[in-house]
């Protein structure tokens, strides 16, 4: 049976699970690796997307709607009166060289980028992080230098994107292989309590095809962009109810009479 059969047939078949404690290891870390793969694709679809439309659309307003300014020493000047508001594409963008706006209004802002008297900033859900101006040094930027930053990060999203998502492969894979082991140290609990006969290199395998069921649920819930109330929650018990269920199909530990 290949990686995708085992895959579909671990979305409901315990009594298959518990089969697959026999195959080799090498197949299961495949497993859990194409496993692992699939659940982080629309992570990374959803990131892919946002980042090239977020750029494309910061350039966008940079060059036809912010008025000409020029950051020096630190602080931004500009000719425009009073703070200027641009709503794009679900982004809100404010320039304020006035320094009108306060903290308390940046608190409030969601997805709001502010090109603030001293500092630039970007808020959401009220937690905003901030990137003073100090930070260029003696440098002077202006509009026209803003812009051909801009085209440059456009340039190298091609080469971004594959950095980041093999990093969150790296690290989604590794994450899982933990959460795998200490499922199957529920395991060995449960297997005392079944009277059941394993070892834990078995659990293991039985573990890792357990955990089928709540991550593809919570990959389609990701890819609709759905979040699942105490869904960390919900993703243990129901692969701790998988893990059981295919325990129970192992044969019975034979006690030995006196």
């Amino acid at each position: 049976m290949n990686v995708f059969k085992q895959l579909i047939v671990s979305l409901y078949s315990p009594k298959d699970i518990s089969t697959f404690r026999h195959q080799k290891i090498g197949k299961t870390l495949l497993y859990v690796l194409t496993l692992t793969l699939l659940s982080i694709l629309p992570s990374i679809y959803h990131f892919s997307t946002s980042m090239v439309d977020g750029v494309d659309t910061i350039e966008e307003i940079v060059q036809k709607e912010l008025p000409p300014f020029t950051i020096e020493n630190g602080e931004l000047f500009s000719d425009e009166p009073i703070p200027l508001t641009i709503n794009k594409n679900d982004f809100t963008f404010i320039f304020d060289s006035t320094g009108t706006i306060n903290q308390a209004e940046i608190d409030r802002a969601n997805d709001t980028i502010f090109i603030l008297k001293n500092e630039l900033v970007y808020s959401a859900s009220g937690v905003s992080q901030s990137m003073p101006y100090s930070m260029f040094g003696d440098i002077t930027i202006t509009k026209d230098d803003l812009s051909s930053m801009l085209t440059s990060v456009d340039s190298i999203i091609p080469i971004t994107i594959p950095i980041v998502s093999l990093i969150v492969f790296l690290f989604s894979s590794l994450m899982k292989f933990i959460e795998i082991s200490i499922l199957a140290l529920f395991g060995l609990a449960l297997i005392n309590i079944l009277s059941k006969k394993s070892s834990y290199g078995h659990l293991w395998r039985i573990s890792a095809y357990s955990v089928t069921l709540p991550t593809i649920f919570f990959t389609i819930m990701d890819a609709l962009k759905t979040i699942v109330p105490n869904g960390f929650f919900i993703h243990w018990l129901v692969a701790l109810i998988i893990l059981l269920l295919a325990l129970k199909e192992l044969p019975t530990e034979k006690k030995q009479i006196s």
